[in-house]
């Protein structure tokens, strides 16, 4: 059997072309922004509130963009999406003051909503097959993260050689050329209108899914402790490369070592099968908490960056097995809108753990803030474990928030969670069918 077909690749590719193409651009543009922030104002708060109004409160709207993501063709949600995001940038090259630069960051930042949640759910429309979803979930993580990795050496690099400006100019052309490549792709980016749809209507349907469904409200519990330790070493990164001082070059090189490891974490990805996607979200999750403890008590830069290297690898493993649990137990009448209310509660951590990160920062300093962010991960890699009887018991079963492993026993098929009906639960079956214990690989 292949399990990659051929008319699957080339829309895939260019989908992962793209986000690697506007990634890049964004995360040089991003790098430039924080920098830029921090060197202006040296102020704990200004950073905490750039990366609050830029990763923090634009995932609340998600469960608005996700709606659009539901409602209307995916494929021009993603295109206007874009378009829009890069007016966002184009204006930032002509701002100066921080206050600015951020409030527009924060346009591009809520633009981008709408693209992120409908880009996710159409995946498993856009593939020939469902053994294709890790394949192309793979893929597509990579193209993010190695724009991750090299963007910020980029924006690092310009920022201080031509200045933060031509750092936003050159971003939107990065998301013009990535709005090039998403209207080459065509192709069912979503399901025929039907019943289905009319039974999760309103913006509230992902998140009852995401709540009743009892592997999905674990993880999301899971991740939003992570992020309220994890978030605040992110504010820390400024002040971590300041404590070393290795200026702007070293600010970037943390983001870029954590990008390249999380290159090489979602390449393996493509490996997973439904069966080792929990294995590996939980071994990942204990990973990247063993990397922030090792950011966190590293007595030299070089060690830090090693660290977060291992941390990125473990977090790029970690982010395609979680879609791709998701996908598989998401109806596509309401999948977007499912993915934006994870990425809401997600948000709503990230918000409060900016909040809290200027206080913190000033008290423990950047290191020991890491040693806190340690904490909140392993927490959640333990809230994660029951999910590791989803292997044993053969399928996607349900986990009662808050129980122990024993309830995942308790085998809660797919989508008659909410809608009632087996289809879910035959497509999972199906794949399951197709590939034996023999064939199954793990990552």
């Amino acid at each position: 059997m292949n399990l990659y077909p051929t008319s699957a690749r080339p829309k895939i590719r260019r989908l992962a072309a793209g986000r690697l193409i506007s990634v890049t651009g964004g995360a040089a543009a991003y790098t430039a922004l924080n920098y830029t922030v921090w060197s202006k104002t040296h102020s704990p708060g200004m950073q905490a509130l750039s990366l609050l109004l830029t990763f923090g409160v634009a995932g609340l709207i998600g469960p608005f963009g996700g709606a659009l993501g539901d409602r209307f063709d995916r494929r021009k949600v993603m295109i206007v999406a874009e378009a829009v995001s890069t007016l966002f940038f184009a204006a930032m090259a002509f701002a100066h003051e921080p206050i600015v630069l951020i409030l527009l960051a924060f346009g591009s930042a809520l633009a981008d909503v709408p693209f992120f949640t409908a880009s996710r759910a159409a995946i498993p429309n856009l593939v020939d097959s469902p053994d294709d979803i890790s394949w192309a979930n793979s893929l597509v993580t990579m193209g993010v993260h190695a724009g991750i990795a090299v963007g910020p050496l980029i924006g690092g690099v310009l920022v201080v050689a031509v200045g933060a400006s031509w750092v936003f100019g050159l971003n939107a052309l990065s998301f013009l050329l990535s709005l090039s490549l998403t209207l080459t792709v065509r192709g069912s980016y979503q399901e025929e209108r039907s019943q289905e749809h009319d039974e999760h209507k309103g913006l509230a349907s992902g998140i009852a899914l995401l709540w009743r469904d009892r592997v999905m409200r674990r993880m999301t519990l899971a991740w939003f402790v992570f992020v309220l330790g994890m978030g605040m070493g992110m504010v820390a990164d400024a002040a971590l490369a300041e404590h070393f001082g290795v200026g702007a070059i070293g600010f970037a090189a943390l983001i870029a070592c954590w990008g390249s490891g999380s290159v090489i974490g979602s390449g393996l990805g493509r490996y997973l099968k439904p069966a080792t996607e929990p294995v590996w979200l939980v071994v990942g999750s204990f990973g990247i908490s063993l990397a922030a403890f090792g950011v966190g008590f590293a007595p030299v830069f070089v060690l830090v960056l090693g660290s977060l290297f291992a941390m990125g690898t473990a977090d790029g493993l970690t982010m395609v097995a979680e879609t791709g649990i998701m996908q598989r137990r998401t109806p596509d009448a309401v999948r977007s809108r499912t993915m934006a209310a994870f990425e809401a509660v997600v948000s709503l951590g990230l918000a409060a753990a900016y909040l809290m990160a200027g206080q913190v920062l000033r008290i423990l300093g950047p290191q020991a803030t890491y040693r806190l962010g340690g904490l909140s991960a392993l927490a959640a890699a333990l809230l994660l474990v029951p999910l590791l009887s989803l292997r044993r018991d053969g399928e996607p079963g349900g986990v009662e928030a808050g129980s122990g492993s024993a309830d995942m026993h308790e085998a809660e098929p797919v989508g008659e969670v909410v809608t009632g009906s087996p289809r879910y639960t035959s497509a999972e079956a199906l794949e399951a069918e197709t590939v034996t214990e023999s064939q199954r690989r793990s990552a």
